[in-house]
C-alpha cells in the first residue's frame, strides 16, 4: 500500500481530528518520507497519545478501547535503546506479529527479537499497524508491544502493553465484545494467543 493510501486511511479514521492537525499538514509530513515497500506509516507519540489513537481502531464496526485499569498508559514510553525518528509520522519496515513466539513471556521474547536483528514495536506502532491492516488482529492471534514500558525508578513496571480482541466479559462490558482492546500482561507470564510484534527497522534514521 502506498504512503498516500496509508495517509488516506489515517485521515478516514480521524487522525486529523484527534491531533488537531490539518490534512494538508499531515500530507506534508508524509511527503517528506521515502515511499519504501513493506512499510507502515507510524504515528509518533508526540503527535497523538495511544489513548487518543485507540478509538480509531475498528473491528466488526466497534471502536477500540483502553482497559479501565490502565490509567497510566501515557507513562509507557520506548524502552532503552529504542530511538524513534524525530518526525510526527515515520515508517516501520516489515512488521510481523511474532506468532512463532506465542506462549513465550515478554522477558523471553525481547532478547530473541534483538538477536534476529529486529526491534519490538511500541504500543503506538502496534496501533498504527492495525489502522492500516485491521485483519492482522485475529482471534487467538494477537500481539504484545513490548517496545513500550513504564520506567519506575531504576527498574521497569512489571506490565507490558498488548493488543487483543475483547471477549466482552468483566469490566469490558458486552457492548465491547469483539472490539480491539489495549491492555497489558505481566512481563514474566506466557500467553498462547499473544505473539510479539516487531519490525526490521524504522525510517528515517535520525
Amino acid at each position: 500500500m502506498s504512503l498516500i493510501d496509508q495517509l488516506h486511511r489515517l485521515l478516514d479514521a480521524g487522525l486529523a481530528d484527534v491531533t488537531g492537525s490539518s490534512p494538508a499538514e499531515l500530507a506534508a509530513c508524509v511527503a517528506a518520507l521515502p515511499d519504501e515497500p513493506q512499510c507502515v506509516l507510524a504515528v509518533h507519540p508526540e503527535l497523538a497519545t495511544a489513548r487518543q489513537l485507540a478509538p480509531l481502531l475498528r473491528r466488526d464496526d466497534k471502536p477500540g478501547f483502553v482497559v479501565d485499569d490502565m490509567v497510566d498508559l501515557e507513562q509507557f514510553v520506548p524502552i532503552e535503546g529504542l530511538a524513534l525518528p524525530d518526525r510526527p509520522l515515520y515508517l516501520v519496515r516489515e512488521p510481523d506479529r511474532g506468532d512463532d513466539m506465542r506462549n513465550w513471556s515478554p522477558n523471553e521474547a525481547l532478547p530473541a527479537i534483538l538477536e534476529r536483528g529486529r526491534t519490538p514495536l511500541t504500543i503506538h506502532e502496534g496501533i498504527s499497524w492495525l489502522l492500516q491492516e485491521p485483519k492482522v488482529l485475529e482471534p487467538n492471534h494477537c500481539f504484545m508491544t513490548i517496545g513500550s514500558r513504564k520506567p519506575t525508578g531504576d527498574t521497569l513496571d512489571a506490565r507490558t502493553p498488548a493488543i487483543w480482541i475483547s471477549g466482552g466479559t468483566g469490566r469490558d462490558g458486552t457492548a465491547r465484545r469483539r472490539a480491539p482492546k489495549i491492555g497489558w500482561c505481566w512481563a514474566g507470564n506466557r500467553h498462547t494467543w499473544l505473539g510479539f510484534a516487531s519490525a526490521r527497522h524504522r525510517t528515517p534514521v535520525n
